[in-house]
């Protein structure tokens, strides 16, 4: 079994909040992340995917094609977008890098599938010090 990680990157805007709790709930609760005025990250995209390598090729999936797929997929949906706002896959979602990285998961793995390997995890760092992984 062959795990293959493509990095990607791309800077977004968000607010942590619930429109159910009060501005002042929301500051208590998500802090400095939940300004009204919204904030902003530079994210690094890290997915993995797992299979076999194809003997006749040398590889367990083309790291173009996967690019590709990111690319399309992820990357032009959020890259320079306000999540909370203008990011379809994230509509009715609380914009923490924990659901991020579960929608990703949810929007690349039936293309990943197409291309006879495994999506394994989807690793979002949303600064140097913080970081989500998700399994599926």
């Amino acid at each position: 079994m062959i795990y293959l990680t493509r990095r990607e990157r791309f800077s977004a805007a968000h607010r942590m909040f619930r429109p159910d709790f009060s501005n002042e709930k929301n500051a208590e609760v998500y802090g400095q992340c939940s300004n009204p005025e919204w904030h902003g990250h530079n994210y690094e995209l890290f997915v993995t995917v797992r299979g076999e390598i194809n003997r006749e090729l040398g590889y367990a999936m083309n790291l173009k094609k996967l690019k590709k797929i990111i690319q399309e997929n992820v990357i032009v949906a959020l890259d320079h977008k306000n999540i909370n706002t203008e990011v379809d896959f994230m509509k009715g979602r609380l914009a923490s890098t924990e659901n991020i990285a579960i929608a990703i998961w949810e929007v690349l793995e039936p293309e990943i599938l197409k291309e006879g390997v495994e999506l394994h995890c989807v690793k979002i760092t949303e600064t140097e010090n913080n970081y989500i992984e998700f399994y599926g």
